[in-house]
């Protein structure tokens, strides 16, 4: 979970509330959880009718924002004020004056959804000193797999590297879509501990067959008919494998083949712990560190660097299906 999300929602439900809150940036995920708590959390049911303010930027004047942050709460200890949109609100910069002096009865939330505020305004430099000022960035691709991790942990549902791979190949980096799904297994299958193959399979609708996390395996494994039919749909279907997140399970993959050559003598349990794994899936790496010499481990991790910078356009215009067939070719004829 984002950090400083963390920091903000925990404030938030200890009700430790600042005057005034400013939140922007492109992922919607983080925002509506917060947007959402202002909305139900911070006024009891009886209070809201008279004391939770939404207006939207497109619609409101500022002086309207302004008078509603000013109005005393009828029957309650505070009032809501929300404004939603808050890019399209003209005249924005308008609200440094209320936000210089803020009402110490009004919670104020300033939604400025899919783009960041411009951090010179002084409604931004007022916003970080009198209250709090959170940006919800889109999270780069390959970065998906271990939020969904990090998602499991924070409900108590455990969620490994091989299961959040295959979600995120999926379902995208669409925050929202995938903390749904997930609650969907849970609610299907209340009793369950961890998310498995299995579940995704029967709950999410997700194909074992063709995904990212796979991939590597069947390269390493031997299984060329795999190995091929994987390629074949990657390349016809590169959504769902952009660059960077191929590259990340390669890497990975590899780089536990690679340890697994200086593991001989440990048992399974201390041999997990060095590879960040499941004691199961040990023999697994250390037949393959027998099927793969230490030096075509280290030429496959050399591709990938090579191939990571020229995915993203350094010293290479090749698109990515391209590079992706000359970078399996030539990790299948180093074997």
């Amino acid at each position: 979970m984002n950090a400083e999300f963390k920091k903000l929602y925990q404030s938030l439900q200890k009700k430790q509330f600042a005057p005034v809150y400013l939140i922007d940036g492109e992922e919607s995920y983080y925002l509506d959880k917060v947007t959402a708590f202002f909305e139900e959390g911070i006024l009891q049911p009886a209070e809201r009718d008279f004391n939770l303010l939404v207006l939207y930027g497109k619609d409101a004047q500022w002086a309207d924002v302004v008078n509603a942050c000013r109005r005393f709460p009828m029957f309650a200890e505070r009032q809501v004020v929300i404004l939603k949109d808050a890019a399209l609100l003209k005249d924005f910069n308008e609200l440094a004056g209320y936000l210089e002096n803020p009402s110490p009865s009004t919670v104020f939330l300033i939604e400025n959804r899919f783009k960041k505020a411009d951090g010179r305004s002084k409604v931004v430099k007022l916003a970080k000193e009198k209250g709090f000022y959170f940006t919800s960035d889109k999270l780069r691709d390959e970065k998906i797999p271990e939020w969904i991790e990090g998602y499991g942990t924070d409900i108590g549902f455990h969620i490994g590297e091989r299961e959040s791979q295959i979600m995120a190949t999926y379902l995208g980096n669409d925050l929202q879509r995938i903390a749904n799904e997930i609650e969907k297994v849970r609610i299907n299958v209340p009793c369950e501990k961890a998310l498995t193959v299995e579940l995704i399979q029967k709950y999410i609708g997700v194909s074992r067959e063709y995904n990212v996390f796979e991939f590597p395996e069947a390269l390493t494994g031997g299984d060329k008919d795999k190995l091929y039919r994987m390629l074949s749909y990657f390349i016809a279907n590169p959504k769902s494998s952009p660059m960077p997140l191929v590259i990340g399970s390669f890497y990975s993959h590899f780089n536990k083949i690679y340890q697994a050559h200086f593991l001989k003598g440990k048992n399974d349990k201390e041999a997990a712990a060095a590879l960040g794994t499941y004691p199961s899936r040990v023999r697994d790496y250390m037949i393959t560190a027998q099927r793969w010499s230490l030096p075509q481990v280290e030429y496959c991790m050399m591709l990938l660097g090579k191939y990571s910078t020229a995915a993203v356009g350094i010293e290479s215009n090749v698109d990515d299906r391209e590079l992706l067939k000359e970078m399996i070719g030539k990790m299948v004829n180093s074997n």
